[in-house]
Protein backbone atom coordinates (compact mmCIF):
# COMPACT_ATOMS: atom_id res chain seq x y z
CA UNK A 1 0.00 0.00 0.00
CA UNK A 2 1.61 3.27 -1.22
CA UNK A 3 2.24 6.69 0.17
CA UNK A 4 -0.42 8.93 -0.41
CA UNK A 5 -1.42 12.47 -0.90
CA UNK A 6 -5.42 13.30 -0.85
CA UNK A 7 -5.62 9.57 -1.03
CA UNK A 8 -3.73 9.35 -4.46
CA UNK A 9 -0.98 7.65 -4.77
CA UNK A 10 1.85 9.69 -5.71
CA UNK A 11 3.34 9.62 -9.25
CA UNK A 12 7.55 9.13 -7.88
CA UNK A 13 8.18 9.30 -11.55
CA UNK A 14 7.82 12.75 -11.38
CA UNK A 15 10.43 15.18 -10.12
CA UNK A 16 10.01 16.54 -7.14
CA UNK A 17 9.19 20.16 -8.88
CA UNK A 18 5.84 18.79 -10.56
CA UNK A 19 5.46 17.07 -7.58
CA UNK A 20 4.76 20.02 -5.79
CA UNK A 21 2.95 22.20 -8.48
CA UNK A 22 0.26 19.10 -8.39
CA UNK A 23 -0.30 19.46 -5.07
CA UNK A 24 -0.05 22.96 -4.04
CA UNK A 25 -1.68 22.65 -0.25
CA UNK A 26 1.98 21.11 0.47
CA UNK A 27 3.74 23.74 -1.00
CA UNK A 28 1.20 25.96 1.43
CA UNK A 29 1.60 24.11 4.24
CA UNK A 30 5.39 24.66 3.60
CA UNK A 31 5.21 28.34 3.62
CA UNK A 32 3.54 28.71 6.43
CA UNK A 33 5.92 26.35 8.58
CA UNK A 34 9.13 27.99 7.20
CA UNK A 35 7.41 31.71 8.48
CA UNK A 36 7.62 30.54 11.72
CA UNK A 37 10.40 31.68 13.93
CA UNK A 38 12.19 28.64 15.66
CA UNK A 39 11.09 28.41 18.93
CA UNK A 40 13.68 27.73 21.64
CA UNK A 41 12.73 24.63 23.00
CA UNK A 42 13.87 23.93 27.46
CA UNK A 43 14.50 20.68 28.63
CA UNK A 44 11.50 20.42 30.50
CA UNK A 45 9.47 17.14 29.32
CA UNK A 46 11.32 17.42 25.83
CA UNK A 47 13.26 14.34 24.66
CA UNK A 48 15.94 15.06 22.12
CA UNK A 49 17.16 13.28 19.36
CA UNK A 50 20.25 13.11 17.70
CA UNK A 51 21.19 11.83 14.21
CA UNK A 52 20.53 8.54 13.21
CA UNK A 53 18.30 8.08 16.65
CA UNK A 54 14.64 7.17 16.99
CA UNK A 55 12.16 8.02 20.07
CA UNK A 56 8.21 7.01 19.93
CA UNK A 57 5.58 7.65 23.00
CA UNK A 58 1.97 8.49 22.88
CA UNK A 59 0.25 11.41 24.32
CA UNK A 60 -0.44 9.10 27.41
CA UNK A 61 3.44 9.49 28.48
CA UNK A 62 3.62 11.44 31.84
CA UNK A 63 7.29 12.21 31.66
CA UNK A 64 7.58 13.68 27.97
CA UNK A 65 5.44 15.84 25.76
CA UNK A 66 8.03 17.41 22.80
CA UNK A 67 10.49 15.49 20.88
CA UNK A 68 12.57 17.45 18.67
CA UNK A 69 15.95 16.94 16.75
CA UNK A 70 17.67 20.37 14.76
CA UNK A 71 21.39 21.06 13.03
CA UNK A 72 19.95 19.04 9.87
CA UNK A 73 21.48 20.42 6.79
CA UNK A 74 21.48 17.92 4.38
CA UNK A 75 19.53 15.43 6.19
CA UNK A 76 16.02 15.24 6.94
CA UNK A 77 14.01 15.19 10.29
CA UNK A 78 10.63 12.93 9.91
CA UNK A 79 7.98 12.78 11.82
CA UNK A 80 5.65 9.83 11.58
CA UNK A 81 2.22 9.71 13.44
CA UNK A 82 -0.68 7.77 14.04
CA UNK A 83 -3.67 9.49 14.03
CA UNK A 84 -5.92 6.87 16.38
CA UNK A 85 -3.30 6.29 19.18
CA UNK A 86 -1.61 9.56 18.67
CA UNK A 87 1.76 7.51 18.80
CA UNK A 88 4.54 9.81 17.41
CA UNK A 89 7.72 8.96 16.37
CA UNK A 90 10.72 11.63 15.98
CA UNK A 91 13.70 10.58 13.68
CA UNK A 92 16.94 11.93 12.35
CA UNK A 93 17.74 10.49 8.80
CA UNK A 94 21.05 10.99 7.04
CA UNK A 95 20.70 8.70 4.15
CA UNK A 96 22.45 6.05 5.61
CA UNK A 97 20.38 3.02 5.28
CA UNK A 98 16.99 4.89 4.74
CA UNK A 99 14.54 1.83 3.56
CA UNK A 100 15.83 0.11 6.69
CA UNK A 101 15.05 3.23 8.57
CA UNK A 102 11.50 3.41 7.72
CA UNK A 103 10.83 0.01 7.93
CA UNK A 104 12.00 0.43 11.74
CA UNK A 105 10.13 3.54 12.28
CA UNK A 106 6.76 2.46 11.12
CA UNK A 107 6.60 -0.95 13.00
CA UNK A 108 7.80 0.88 16.01
CA UNK A 109 4.59 3.58 15.79
CA UNK A 110 2.34 0.54 14.86
CA UNK A 111 3.60 -1.15 17.79
CA UNK A 112 1.41 1.72 20.01
CA UNK A 113 -1.62 1.58 17.45
CA UNK A 114 -2.76 -2.18 16.65
CA UNK A 115 -5.10 -2.01 18.69
CA UNK A 116 -6.63 1.08 17.57
CA UNK A 117 -9.62 0.86 15.04
CA UNK A 118 -9.13 4.20 13.55
CA UNK A 119 -6.76 6.40 12.46
CA UNK A 120 -4.50 6.97 9.91
CA UNK A 121 -0.46 7.34 9.30
CA UNK A 122 1.03 10.63 8.49
CA UNK A 123 4.38 11.28 7.70
CA UNK A 124 6.01 14.78 8.01
CA UNK A 125 9.18 15.25 6.43
CA UNK A 126 11.29 18.76 6.79
CA UNK A 127 14.81 19.87 6.51
CA UNK A 128 17.72 19.52 3.45
CA UNK A 129 18.18 21.80 0.96
CA UNK A 130 19.73 23.16 -2.43
CA UNK A 131 22.87 21.22 -1.78
CA UNK A 132 26.23 21.17 -4.09
CA UNK A 133 26.24 17.57 -4.13
CA UNK A 134 22.19 17.08 -4.08
CA UNK A 135 22.18 14.87 -1.47
CA UNK A 136 19.58 16.57 0.08
CA UNK A 137 17.41 15.57 -2.88
CA UNK A 138 18.93 12.14 -3.15
CA UNK A 139 17.28 11.81 0.80
CA UNK A 140 14.10 13.16 -0.17
CA UNK A 141 13.85 10.91 -2.91
CA UNK A 142 15.04 7.85 -0.92
CA UNK A 143 12.85 8.49 1.88
CA UNK A 144 9.40 9.21 -0.50
CA UNK A 145 10.13 5.29 -2.13
CA UNK A 146 10.93 4.25 1.22
CA UNK A 147 7.89 4.83 2.53
CA UNK A 148 5.63 4.23 -1.17
CA UNK A 149 7.40 0.40 -0.38
CA UNK A 150 5.42 -0.15 2.78
CA UNK A 151 2.77 -2.41 3.05
CA UNK A 152 0.63 0.31 5.07
CA UNK A 153 -1.25 3.16 3.63
CA UNK A 154 1.15 6.15 4.53
CA UNK A 155 -0.34 9.65 4.01
CA UNK A 156 2.15 12.45 3.07
CA UNK A 157 1.26 15.65 5.08
CA UNK A 158 3.89 17.89 5.92
CA UNK A 159 6.59 18.16 3.00
CA UNK A 160 8.93 21.23 3.43
CA UNK A 161 12.36 19.85 2.06
CA UNK A 162 15.11 20.21 0.04
CA UNK A 163 13.73 23.40 -2.62
CA UNK A 164 11.00 24.05 -0.57
CA UNK A 165 13.59 24.42 2.43
CA UNK A 166 16.35 26.26 0.87
CA UNK A 167 17.29 29.85 0.65
CA UNK A 168 20.08 31.77 -1.05
CA UNK A 169 22.09 34.03 0.15
CA UNK A 170 25.06 35.76 -1.99
CA UNK A 171 25.07 33.02 -4.35
CA UNK A 172 25.09 30.29 -1.52
CA UNK A 173 22.05 27.58 -0.72
CA UNK A 174 21.07 27.29 3.06
CA UNK A 175 18.15 25.75 4.63
CA UNK A 176 15.36 27.90 6.41
CA UNK A 177 14.35 25.27 8.62
CA UNK A 178 17.72 23.36 10.33
CA UNK A 179 15.61 21.79 13.77
CA UNK A 180 12.35 20.97 14.28
CA UNK A 181 9.84 19.43 17.23
CA UNK A 182 6.54 17.91 17.95
CA UNK A 183 4.09 18.39 20.44
CA UNK A 184 3.23 14.79 20.97
CA UNK A 185 -0.08 16.04 23.21
CA UNK A 186 -1.42 18.36 20.60
CA UNK A 187 0.35 17.21 17.04
CA UNK A 188 1.48 20.81 16.72
CA UNK A 189 4.78 20.51 15.02
CA UNK A 190 6.80 23.40 14.28
CA UNK A 191 10.72 24.92 13.75
CA UNK A 192 13.17 24.92 16.76
CA UNK A 193 16.34 24.79 18.51
CA UNK A 194 17.58 23.38 21.87
CA UNK A 195 19.79 24.59 24.39
CA UNK A 196 20.16 21.21 25.90
CA UNK A 197 20.85 18.51 23.51
CA UNK A 198 21.24 15.82 26.61
CA UNK A 199 22.23 13.65 28.05
CA UNK A 200 25.55 11.55 26.79
CA UNK A 201 25.32 14.24 24.06
CA UNK A 202 29.37 13.32 23.28
CA UNK A 203 28.42 9.47 23.60
CA UNK A 204 25.82 9.43 21.58
CA UNK A 205 27.60 11.93 19.00
CA UNK A 206 30.44 9.58 19.35
CA UNK A 207 28.17 6.47 18.26
CA UNK A 208 27.21 8.13 15.28
CA UNK A 209 30.73 9.25 14.32
CA UNK A 210 32.12 5.79 14.64
CA UNK A 211 28.91 4.64 12.17
CA UNK A 212 26.15 3.53 13.88
CA UNK A 213 23.04 2.51 12.37
CA UNK A 214 19.37 3.58 13.64
CA UNK A 215 18.99 3.21 17.42
CA UNK A 216 15.34 3.90 19.40
CA UNK A 217 16.56 5.71 22.86
CA UNK A 218 13.26 5.81 24.08
CA UNK A 219 11.21 3.08 26.35
CA UNK A 220 7.64 4.45 26.56
CA UNK A 221 5.92 2.21 28.43
CA UNK A 222 8.63 2.59 31.04
CA UNK A 223 9.29 6.69 30.82
CA UNK A 224 13.09 5.85 30.01
CA UNK A 225 15.80 6.51 27.96
CA UNK A 226 18.55 4.10 27.11
CA UNK A 227 21.50 4.87 26.04
CA UNK A 228 23.71 2.46 24.47
CA UNK A 229 25.34 -0.44 25.69
CA UNK A 230 27.12 1.39 22.21
CA UNK A 231 30.90 -0.31 21.24
CA UNK A 232 33.54 1.34 18.76
CA UNK A 233 37.09 0.37 17.77
CA UNK A 234 39.72 3.40 18.60
CA UNK A 235 39.03 6.13 15.91
CA UNK A 236 41.30 6.51 12.93
CA UNK A 237 43.59 9.68 12.82
CA UNK A 238 42.15 10.91 16.19
CA UNK A 239 45.16 13.34 16.72
CA UNK A 240 45.73 14.21 13.21
CA UNK A 241 41.98 15.74 13.24
CA UNK A 242 41.93 17.29 16.64
CA UNK A 243 45.67 19.17 15.34
CA UNK A 244 43.33 20.45 12.39
CA UNK A 245 42.19 24.32 12.29
CA UNK A 246 38.66 24.54 11.77
CA UNK A 247 38.38 25.13 8.32
CA UNK A 248 39.46 21.75 7.51
CA UNK A 249 37.54 20.00 9.96
CA UNK A 250 34.36 21.94 8.00
CA UNK A 251 35.36 20.63 4.68
CA UNK A 252 36.67 17.05 5.76
CA UNK A 253 33.89 16.33 8.15
CA UNK A 254 30.71 17.97 6.84
CA UNK A 255 28.23 17.18 3.94
CA UNK A 256 27.60 20.76 3.43
CA UNK A 257 30.24 23.14 4.95
CA UNK A 258 29.13 26.31 3.66
CA UNK A 259 25.68 25.67 5.48
CA UNK A 260 26.65 24.32 9.00
CA UNK A 261 25.20 26.16 12.17
CA UNK A 262 27.86 28.19 13.66
CA UNK A 263 28.96 25.28 16.52
CA UNK A 264 29.48 22.86 14.22
CA UNK A 265 33.19 22.49 14.45
CA UNK A 266 33.30 22.94 18.52
CA UNK A 267 30.50 19.86 18.26
CA UNK A 268 33.09 17.72 16.38
CA UNK A 269 36.00 18.84 18.10
CA UNK A 270 34.42 18.26 21.55
CA UNK A 271 33.19 14.69 19.90
CA UNK A 272 36.90 13.53 18.84
CA UNK A 273 37.88 14.25 22.42
CA UNK A 274 35.88 12.34 23.76
CA UNK A 275 36.43 9.49 21.09
CA UNK A 276 39.84 9.53 22.29
CA UNK A 277 39.28 9.72 25.94
CA UNK A 278 37.17 6.53 25.48
CA UNK A 279 38.73 4.38 22.76
CA UNK A 280 37.26 1.50 24.38
CA UNK A 281 33.81 1.98 25.55
CA UNK A 282 33.23 -1.59 26.77
CA UNK A 283 36.21 -0.99 29.31
CA UNK A 284 35.65 2.68 30.16
CA UNK A 285 31.51 3.42 29.52
CA UNK A 286 29.81 0.03 29.00
CA UNK A 287 31.76 -2.64 31.54
CA UNK A 288 28.95 -4.10 32.87
CA UNK A 289 27.17 -4.24 29.17
CA UNK A 290 23.67 -2.30 30.38
CA UNK A 291 22.60 0.76 28.89
CA UNK A 292 22.77 4.18 30.96
CA UNK A 293 19.44 4.63 31.83
CA UNK A 294 17.47 8.31 32.45
CA UNK A 295 14.17 8.93 33.95
CA UNK A 296 12.69 12.29 34.28
CA UNK A 297 12.45 13.94 37.21
CA UNK A 298 10.05 16.16 38.66
CA UNK A 299 11.26 18.83 37.25
CA UNK A 300 11.18 17.30 34.27
CA UNK A 301 14.79 16.94 33.58
CA UNK A 302 16.98 13.87 32.94
CA UNK A 303 18.27 12.01 35.91
CA UNK A 304 20.78 8.81 35.60
CA UNK A 305 19.16 5.89 37.45
CA UNK A 306 21.56 3.96 39.14
CA UNK A 307 22.07 0.27 38.06
CA UNK A 308 21.39 -0.83 41.73
CA UNK A 309 17.99 0.34 41.32
CA UNK A 310 17.25 -1.59 38.08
Amino acid sequence: MPLLINGERIDLALPTGDMIRAYPHLEEKAKLLRSQPAQIVEPKGLLYVQQREFAVTTPKDGSVSILGSDDATTCHIVVLRHTGSGATCLTHCDGSDTEAEVSLIMSSVKSFSNATGYGRLEVHLVGGFNDDRQLSQKLTNQLLRAFDLQPDDVHLATFCVTELNDREEKDIHFPIIYGIAVNVKTAEIFPATFPEKGPDEDLRSAHVLTGATLTNIYDAKMEQLHIGPYFWRPFPHVDFWLEQDDKQILQNLSTSPLAEPPHFVSHIRSTLTFLKEHPFPSRSLFPDRKPRIYQKNEKGLWEQVCSGKI
